[in-house]
């Protein structure tokens, strides 16, 4: 068990950061607003958040450093980018948002297990 979630944890997370990493070096290189405005609190408090949930999460959850919580922080990204973000697209454009949303919520239910900083 702790093994299989030592993998969804890194596999998942390593997976997000692809999308984190390049997020994270357009902002440090001056754009504001990496994530657009889709709930309407701004370009710069969307691209924090984003970021949060995109970069930071991912490492942490990676080491299993309060893993449940940055599970929820994806969790809730992903489901505006689902459900906001591509609310009239097409299923083929939610489907990874989805699948993060998924993969993320399971780890938000089971936590890190004994394989992190976490370990309970």
């Amino acid at each position: 068990m702790d093994l299989g979630l030592l993998v969804l944890r890194v596999g998942l997370s390593a997976l997000m950061l692809s999308h984190g990493i390049k997020k994270f070096m357009a902002f440090i290189g001056g754009d504001m607003s990496v994530a657009g405005d889709p709930i309407g609190i701004g370009g710069l408090a969307s691209s924090i958040l984003i970021l949060i949930a995109e970069f930071v999460a991912p490492v942490l959850i990676i080491v299993g450093l309060k893993t449940r919580i940055m599970s929820v922080t994806v969790v809730i990204a992903m489901a505006v980018a689902a459900f906001v973000v591509h609310a009239s697209d097409p299923f083929i454009k939610k489907e990874l948002a989805l699948v993060y949303l998924v993969g993320f919520l399971a780890i938000a239910l089971m936590g890190a297990g004994k394989m992190s900083m976490d370990r309970k």
